[in-house]
């Protein structure tokens, strides 16, 4: 959901997290990973400008950080 609200593909994920494609497709299947390459990835998510919600009562998600104009 964070990859695609920022119009990321799976290619330019990988390169800003500085992972395999393949890495970011396991992630996004829900396969279980090493703690620092799912944090490498959340980092370069964020870095890109996503915000995650912890869960509220209806679970998880992600937003986008304000654009400052």
């Amino acid at each position: 959901m964070a990859r695609a609200a920022l119009g990321l593909g799976v290619r330019d994920l990988a390169k800003l997290a500085d992972v395999s494609v393949d890495t970011v497709s396991r992630l996004e299947r829900g396969d279980d990973l090493m703690p620092r390459t799912v944090s490498a990835i959340r980092s370069a998510l964020e870095a890109a400008g996503v915000l995650f919600i912890d869960q509220n009562g209806n679970g998880p998600g992600v937003r986008l950080r304000d654009r400052q104009a």
